[in-house]
């Protein structure tokens, strides 16, 4: 077997390139061919997905609050974006006991499904909760809105719910902050509960949404209009699933 993809500056500093002209299964397949060992990580828009290999297998992925086969098929349908490989990088997840043909295989079934309007779960994929969207959580939804950057859910006691990701851990101190702030001023104007507010800056907003049990927030772009992103938000969670 020949050697992993390597950059020819300097096979220590890994590969970066992109991922248009010559597809992610292709360079998965290579890397299998080659018993590759180490990390891809995969960036399309705002989002980051890794992929880990040991000796040509996978065996980890994570995207956003996913891990395992539903990160792994998450990236994969993603229609372009850049990638870099990292030789050697390990993990001790191994949340994934498929070879890497069988995933491939399934990848390209759910992205058929996609396509004609039918999505199964994957097999052998717990089943998420029948009222929820087969493909993403809500809020794996809303960070799909035009001009939203990321968004988290906290319980009211402040944790974290299903997103282990260093984007989540950032907003759920601000998203801590600004709900301890949102209450100083309600009580302060007598008008008890904030369920909505918003603070607009010239990089980026943020926007804090508040139910009986949870405190949604979400990070919009700078360039977009924080109003826009919360109608959307409200029309996607009024909308019957």
């Amino acid at each position: 077997m020949g050697p992993p993809i390597r950059s020819p500056k300097d096979a220590s500093e890994g590969f970066e390139g992109a991922i248009v002209g010559l597809g992610l299964s292709d360079v998965i397949q290579l890397n299998g061919q080659n018993r590759f060992s180490g990390c891809i990580t995969v960036h399309f828009d705002i989002s980051t997905g890794l992929l880990f290999f040991r000796d040509g297998e996978i065996i980890h992925a994570e995207q956003g609050s996913r891990i395992g086969e539903q990160a792994f098929y998450e990236i994969m349908q993603w229609p372009g974006g850049r990638f870099s490989l990292q030789p050697n990088v390990t993990t001790t997840g191994h949340t994934i006991k498929r070879s890497v043909s069988y995933l491939l295989m399934e990848a390209h079934r759910l992205m058929d499904e996609r396509r004609s309007g039918r999505l199964e779960t994957p097999e052998g994929a717990p089943e998420e909760e029948p009222r929820r969207d087969r493909a993403m959580t809500i809020v794996d939804r809303i960070r799909q809105i035009p001009g939203a950057a990321y968004a988290v859910l906290l319980t009211k006691d402040g944790a974290r719910l299903g997103d282990d990701s260093f984007e989540a851990e950032s907003l759920e101190g601000k998203t801590a902050y600004l709900a301890m702030l949102a209450k100083r001023l309600g009580q302060a104007f007598g008008a008890g509960e904030v369920l909505a507010a918003t603070v607009q800056g010239t990089d980026q907003h943020l926007l804090l949404l508040a139910t009986k049990q949870h405190h949604l927030s979400v990070l919009v772009k700078g360039e977009s209009q924080p109003g826009l992103v919360e109608s959307e938000i409200r029309k996607l969670v009024a909308a019957p699933r």
